[in-house]
């Protein structure tokens, strides 16, 4: 049950929450944006990965249009061999305490990150080395061409070494070089921070912000209320505005699809103890059926209200990904042809049956998220005709990874401004990581394509491979190949934001995690007098 909105929080009284004019305007915005993240904010174990880290500095920033620019460091080059990054750091860097941020925290963060076992993928590195205090080296053990993007997303922590140095608490007491610290954070409820004293670029507009961590409905209450600058709506609500505030829509790779499960049910379980395979999902044709019976451009229109667009691979419109990755869909003539090819017989109960096997299997999504309901139920609706039972089934999070995750469908979402993310989503040796190729797929011409493309010499070279293991003409993890998802939609992130806040110019925003809007953060302007 979500939990009631408080019109107090923390001494904040109600003057400062509702709609704010004069000088309280420019000094606190409040924000309903989700995405708290479980494990703190501590970039080691995640934090920042999939957007602005607030607290701490990245070594290279993204352009508007994705190419990197200099942040922590102003310099920046890479070996003949392709194996030493070398980075000259900017030398007016502070933490929130005022200490200076050196090439040992630098050294520190990246050999600490490698071990850590986070989201931030060290494994290429060997070693992190500062060699004097604004010039550090990074070591590869093999080239990787994806490396940069560690670069872009690792934010910088302070060395253990020093006074209020990393320590497993510092998920929660974050100390970094960012435009903002944190102050005070009620989990569940609340985050307050106030800007860097010591922040090495131009100062935010705003003193404070407050962030929210309310439920979807609750939002949209305090939305209206005029208790919050910024909250973000999810595609079912995006129509219900505020008569203060105005819609803002950021474009995203975005994407949310159904996840199969690639393996026959064998009793094998993963280590996490989740069972592994679904006998149905295993069957190519069921796959293929179910790309070709769903109407992608209804799906915008009914689960997405028309914040959309449709979706067919991971990565569609980005250099890594085939422009020919599409199917003519619906089109549910084809997918009963290819289900009777396989032998997939409708029987008396409009449910098609193999071998004595029903073609029903459950398609889970978690029930927080009213998009991803919309989604499954409708998909299921879709594919009915054909004699396939997709089950919509809402479940928690925690139940989804301890029960479901590798044995039912998943309605999962990814979407980022990396290649890396096709590594993780279909190279075998990811089988079973977390939410990464939890489906447990498997092509050794896949695999091959993706390792040529993490050793290539070239972006241009590594995206020709990256595109092959896709389709290179005889297979692919694509809708052309294995079709080991049916991808569906690519969303639009849709904001309510007060009509005196100006957030400036909006970049393309990677899936949800981590804040993507406040990527712009220093460009915010209050309008109003």
């Amino acid at each position: 049950m979500a939990k009631p909105f408080r019109p107090i929080l923390l001494g904040i009284t109600l003057s400062c929450l509702a709609v704010a004019s004069g000088v309280q305007a420019k000094e606190q915005l409040i924000l309903a944006i989700g995405g708290e993240p479980e494990q703190g904010f501590d970039p080691l174990l995640g934090w920042g990965q999939y957007g602005n880290p607030l607290f701490q500095s990245t070594l290279l920033s993204r352009g508007k249009d994705l190419s990197p620019q200099a942040e922590l460091a102003t310099e920046w080059s890479l070996s003949d061999d392709r194996l030493t990054w070398t980075l000259i750091l900017r030398d007016d860097a502070r933490f929130s305490d005022g200490t200076p941020l050196t090439a040992e925290d630098v050294a520190y963060t990246f050999n600490t990150a490698a071990r850590a076992g986070g989201r931030a993928d060290l494994s290429a590195l060997e070693v992190a080395t500062a060699l004097d205090d604004h010039t550090v080296t990074l070591r590869l053990q093999a080239p990787r061409i994806t490396f940069i993007d560690q670069l872009l997303t690792l934010g910088i922590v302070p060395s253990a070494k020093r006074d209020n140095g990393y320590s497993e608490r510092y998920g929660r007491h974050p100390i970094g070089s960012g435009p903002y610290q944190l102050v005070e954070w009620q989990e569940g409820e609340q985050l307050i921070v106030e800007r860097n004293p010591y922040f090495y670029g131009s100062e935010p507009t705003f003193e404070r912000l407050v962030f929210l961590f309310t439920a979807e409905d609750t939002t949209l209450s305090a939305a209206h209320a005029g208790q919050v600058d910024i909250a973000s709506a999810p595609a079912a609500l995006a129509s219900n505005l505020p008569a203060h505030m105005n819609r803002t829509i950021m474009q995203s790779v975005d994407n949310r699809g159904i996840l199969f499960p690639m393996q026959p049910a064998s009793g094998e379980q993963a280590a996490s103890g989740a069972p592994i395979g679904n006998d149905v999902t295993a069957d190519i044709a069921i796959r293929q059926a179910i790309n070709l019976a769903v109407d992608r451009d209804t799906l915008v229109d009914v689960a997405l209200h028309g914040f959309g667009r449709p979706a067919f691979g991971p990565a569609d419109g980005l250099p890594w990904s085939a422009e020919e990755e599409q199917i003519a869909a619906p089109n549910l003539a084809l997918a009963a042809e290819i289900l009777d090819d396989a032998g997939w017989e409708l029987g008396d109960d409009g449910v098609r049956h193999k071998d004595g096997l029903p073609a029903r299997f459950k398609l889970t999504y978690p029930s927080s998220d009213t998009t991803r309901q919309l989604l499954s139920e409708v998909s299921a609706e879709m594919v009915r005709p054909l004699g396939i039972d997709m089950q919509p089934t809402g479940r928690h999070w925690d139940e989804i990874k301890r029960e479901a995750l590798h044995q039912d469908a998943i309605m999962l979402g990814f979407g980022s401004h990396s290649p890396q993310e096709i590594y993780y989503l279909f190279h075998s040796q990811h089988a079973g990581n977390g939410f990464y190729n939890s489906g447990f797929y498997a092509n050794a011409e896949v695999d091959a394509n993706l390792d040529a493309a993490q050793a290539a010499e070239s972006v241009a070279q590594a995206n020709d491979y990256w595109r092959a293991a896709q389709w290179d003409g005889t297979t692919g993890y694509g809708v052309r190949g294995d079709a080991s998802w049916a991808w569906l939609v690519n969303l639009e992130h849709v904001y309510f934001t007060n009509s005196c806040l100006d957030v400036g110019e909006l970049g393309i925003a990677p899936h949800g995690h981590g804040w993507p809007i406040t990527s712009n953060l220093l460009e915010w302007r209050w309008t109003c007098d």
